[in-house]
């Protein structure tokens, strides 16, 4: 039996780090490794690039498909099925996350110093079941034990990934973030069933929460330093916040976007901070074409106004991090690194504000 490497310390950022959500433009995975690895040097959090651009099999739910255990997937017309056997885009998404692998193995190999952390990104258990369809056409949400089987599925592939990516990573504790984009559509019943003419039945807030965890047990023992979700907002429903529900199934960091968040909102983010567990807002708008990103002066009123109207102290700064508020692979690639430089920028900037403060 292969034994399971020890849990890794996340370790403790020496400043605020900024980071993406883990797609860039273009098709080419040698140059934009070498590009976010060049902008996002220590503190920062530099990532598996993936790109979307590249077609089938680049595409978030694709890519998470390619790393299933015994739930082999083929594109239809309507997305991605499971089905008994896999075919040739089962095996081109397995194929591109392949040489993405092997593309960030020959870039870290020769740096002299390949930094402390790295982060790899995968649909999350719920909006991977809402992407997913089952023989009959409809979604795989739809049914409690196909959901299970997923989650399940995804926990024993993503060990997996963690140590494929871990063996080529020289030592740089690995974050992993899984995506929930769809979370509030499918914890409110607003998914649409794969006709369109109603949705889907809403999943039960304790069943997401045993999923996140179950995902969270399997990668931290497969030796990831950190497992943090990813979700489209914090806003506040019958049954609890986002936030809270992320936390409560054990995750080491919630990423949330920054535009929106209510009083109530930065309550928990403070409660999280305090117990020592990582935030990253996503903070920096994308730019429209042609556009200077959003100016630093004014990032940094962003994130501090919320920050110090719950009494966090700014010397507590460090446990943040930052993000652009939106997908990279939307804008060009001269654009999407100056986001990149604005938000390491940014970090810089509150950095000196946390030494002072």
């Amino acid at each position: 039996m292969q034994k399971e490497p020890e849990q890794a310390a996340a370790p403790v950022p020496a400043g605020v780090s900024a980071t993406a959500q883990g797609t860039w433009p273009g098709t080419d995975p040698l140059e934009a490794a070498k590009i976010i690895r060049g902008e996002l040097g220590e503190p920062h959090l530099p990532f598996l690039v993936e790109l979307p651009a590249r077609g089938v099999g680049a595409d978030p739910v694709g890519r998470t498909a390619a790393i299933l255990v015994d739930l082999p997937v083929d594109l239809q017309p309507h997305g991605w099925r499971l089905v008994d056997r896999p075919g040739i885009d089962y095996r081109r998404a397995e194929s591109l996350l392949a040489r993405d692998i092997n593309t960030l193995a020959d870039v870290i190999g020769v740096e002299e110093n390949p930094g402390s952390r790295l982060k790899v990104s995968l649909q999350g258990p719920l909006s991977l079941a809402a992407g997913l369809y089952l023989h009959n056409g409809e979604r795989a949400l739809s049914d409690a034990g196909a959901r299970r089987e997923i989650t399940e599925s995804l926990a024993a592939g993503a060990a997996e990934y963690v140590r494929r990516v871990a063996a080529v990573a020289r030592g740089s504790a690995l974050t992993v973030q899984l995506d929930e984009p769809l979370l509030d559509n499918i914890l409110d019943g607003r998914i649409p069933t794969a006709s369109g003419y109603r949705t889907l039945r809403s999943v039960p807030p304790q069943e997401a929460s045993q999923a996140w965890h179950l995902l969270r047990e399997s990668l931290r023992a497969a030796g990831a330093a950190e497992v943090v979700l990813n979700l489209p907002s914090a806003r506040h429903r019958a049954s609890g916040s986002g936030l809270d529900l992320a936390l409560g199934a054990g995750a080491d960091g919630v990423a949330l976007p920054l535009k929106g968040l209510a009083n109530g909102d930065w309550e928990g983010i403070a409660e999280a901070v305090e117990a020592g567990r990582h935030i990253w807002l996503g903070a920096l708008p994308l730019p429209s074409a042609g556009e200077a990103p959003r100016q630093v002066t004014a990032l940094v009123q962003d994130i501090t106004a919320g920050w110090q109207r719950v009494g966090l102290p700014l010397r507590d700064l460090p446990a943040l991090g930052i993000m652009p508020a939106g997908d990279l692979a939307e804008l060009a690639p001269s654009a999407a690194r100056r986001v990149l430089e604005r938000l390491t920028q940014t970090a810089s900037a509150l950095d000196q504000l946390a030494a002072e403060g």
